[in-house]
């Protein structure tokens, strides 16, 4: 559970934001939390929990990011439920950890819905990076999720190389100089399934090979993808889309990003409450009060920008 941990071996904070009694379960509750995170996604999908029949409408629009495609990514980013969980001090403070610093930002992402594997749907699940692995240095960056479902292996669930950020740069000498640097050849490899239960967050080093497993038990796999990353209040122009996406209810635009057709969220949705820590979260107010400098946002690519030519799961911020 610590900046090391996750930089070196992939896969090292794992928060039960449970803790060890149902109390601090029901303050997430109380928050607007997971549960109603997973009630938001039912309905913003127009299915019903209870009727698996109703679980496959296909997508109106691929995702530009080819392996996304089945993976049951959900365009709601708004959700009142949502911002709930992304302003918790438990999971803010797990970032907090992780980067030493207290001016964070908080990520804009989706949820996840992967339903089982059934006749014609037969999702064969993936792993990747979402950072460009070609560059040296190697970029380093933290994703996360918070598990909204209770999630053993074969449910869909997360899916990766365990510790590979350990021994990344070396293997990368023993791979052709044509690889692909978003997709590690995965001979040869273990690829471990992480069980999860409901209420954990799951944070990993975006050097860690990663991604969502083919569901073949009969439950789905829901999750909400959530990070957070040092503030960059030097740049007003990310700062103002950021503002401008919460107040608007916007979606993150780019291939891996295909909308929602009906426009759902801005055209009924609610604009979320902020708390104090919240609203310094998304930037609307300033950890940093002399942040406006004349010095432009060139730290924008310093650590987690850097690489970054795909916008995705824990990227768009």
């Amino acid at each position: 559970r610590t900046n090391a941990d996750v930089q070196h071996n992939g896969c090292g904070a794992l928060w039960d934001l449970a803790a060890e009694s149902a109390e601090n379960k029901a303050r997430i509750r109380e928050a607007g939390g997971d549960q109603a995170v997973v009630d938001a996604i039912w309905k913003f999908q127009e299915m019903e929990p209870g009727d698996p029949d109703t679980w496959y409408r296909k997508p109106e629009r691929e995702n530009g990011m080819a392996e996304l495609n089945g993976s049951g990514m959900i365009e709601m980013y708004h959700h009142p439920a949502m911002w709930a969980i992304r302003q918790l001090p438990r999971i803010y403070g797990a970032f907090v950890d992780i980067w030493n610093t207290e001016k964070l930002w908080t990520s804009i992402d989706r949820c996840n819905l992967n339903v089982p594997n059934r006749g014609e749907f037969d999702f064969k699940g993936f792993i990747h990076w979402d950072i460009d692995t070609a560059l040296d240095p190697l970029p380093f960056d933290v994703q996360g999720i918070l598990s909204l479902t209770d999630t053993v292996p074969g449910q869909g669930g997360f899916q990766c190389v365990p510790g590979m950020p350990k021994r990344l740069p070396e293997w990368i000498k023993t791979q052709p100089k044509d690889r692909d640097p978003h997709k590690p050849d995965i001979r040869g490899l273990t690829i471990e399934t992480i069980p999860i239960e409901a209420g954990d967050l799951l944070i990993w080093n975006s050097q860690l090979p990663h991604g969502v497993s083919p569901n073949t038990s009969d439950q789905p796999r829901m999750a909400q993808y959530m990070s957070m990353s040092p503030a960059q209040e030097q740049n007003e122009k990310a700062r103002q889309w950021r503002i401008d996406a919460w107040l608007h209810r916007r979606a993150p635009q780019g291939n891996p990003f295909p909308g929602d057709p009906r426009n759902w969220e801005r055209e009924y949705g609610t604009t979320a409450a902020l708390t104090p820590l919240g609203r310094k979260l998304l930037g609307l107010d300033l950890w940093d009060e002399d942040a406006r400098s004349e010095e432009s946002a060139g730290s924008m690519q310093l650590n987690q920008a850097a690489g970054r030519g795909r916008g995705t799961p824990g990227f768009s911020n």
